[in-house]
């Protein structure tokens, strides 16, 4: 069995999508599909944009998802590879539910786009943060949140693999906990550049809008499953998707429980669709003796298809 896995926000780079673009039509016509939804230049964002506008969150999530997608359709198209089994990161779970079938392409690029929009002005830039935490066990840490928030919050918001642990919150309280986190024997505790604490209880007022604009997208039939993000659960109803899409927003992504879901469920080999390899990575670490591969160039398909 097989799981398409596809990745979130931190992923993306300038020029992704291109090579895919240049040489299938039904990549290109991804990006055209987006851009005519969005009503503005996405292909171009990604093939050219800079670092700086690529990292702005209402750009980032369409962007990845965008390029995702694009490389999905030529997997399809190339090899004729079917997922037993979807999911993705945070951002890419949004990715998994098009795969899947139950989001129509053209809404979740107009979704995303307003989430990453709401995400943004839920928190004024500088007030939240996020960083990593290499070699603490997750009830230590937890712990270690409630010492530092003093008032504030500061809560785990990706478990992303064993030993890694993302942490967000008020900027103050996240750097408070890094110092315990070092304190209490962390390997390390980086801030992350991000520009608001994502998985958060600081973006509720995210998950209200992104409610409102949830109730009026169709949700259609699943054609695999889906693992989630916020129960590390496949999917059992359509009428969940709503729910747990506005429940992510400020829920924690458990990651390393999803990809332990799927490994009981059976899959033995993932295929991470979209920019960058980060998921393969976690994967590995997390499913040992997990067969990855990954595609989002015409050389990463060669070797998916050889």
């Amino acid at each position: 069995m097989n799981a398409f896995v596809f990745p979130g926000q931190g992923s993306q780079f300038s020029g992704m999508g291109k090579d895919l673009a240049d040489n299938f039509s039904c990549a290109k016509l991804v990006f055209e599909e987006a851009s005519d939804a969005l009503n503005f230049d996405l292909a171009g964002l990604c093939f050219a944009g800079s670092e700086d506008d690529l990292k702005l969150t209402a750009n980032t999530q369409p962007a990845i998802l965008t390029t995702s997608i694009a490389a999905l359709r030529v997997v399809e198209q190339e090899t004729g590879l079917k997922p037993t089994y979807a999911a993705g990161h945070s951002l890419g779970e949004f990715s998994a539910l098009v795969c899947a079938g139950a989001l129509n392409f053209a809404d979740a690029v107009k979704i995303v786009r307003q989430r990453g929009t709401f995400m943004q002005d839920a928190v004024p830039v500088g007030v939240g943060a996020m960083a990593a935490v290499m070699g603490v066990e997750r009830d230590a840490l937890e712990e270690i949140c409630q010492q530092a928030a003093q008032g504030e919050i500061v809560a785990p918001a990706n478990f992303n693999s064993p030993g890694q642990i993302v942490i967000a919150g008020h900027a103050t309280a996240v750097n408070r906990a890094m110092e315990l986190a070092k304190a209490a024997g962390a390997k390390r505790a980086l801030p992350l550049p991000v520009s608001a604490p994502f998985h958060s209880a600081l973006m509720e007022p995210a998950a209200v809008k992104l409610e409102q604009v949830l109730a009026a997208v169709t949700i259609n039939p699943f054609v695999c499953p889906v693992v989630g993000n916020v129960e590390a659960k496949a999917y059992n109803s359509v009428d969940q998707v709503r729910s747990l899409l506005v429940q992510q927003v400020c829920a924690p992504v458990r990651w390393d429980e999803s990809v332990e879901e799927l490994a009981r469920l059976g899959v033995e080999s993932y295929i991470e669709i979209g920019p960058g390899k980060v998921l393969s990575g976690l994967i590995k670490r997390i499913a040992k003796g997990a067969g990855t591969q990954q595609v989002d160039s015409v050389a990463s398909l060669r070797n998916l298809v050889g």
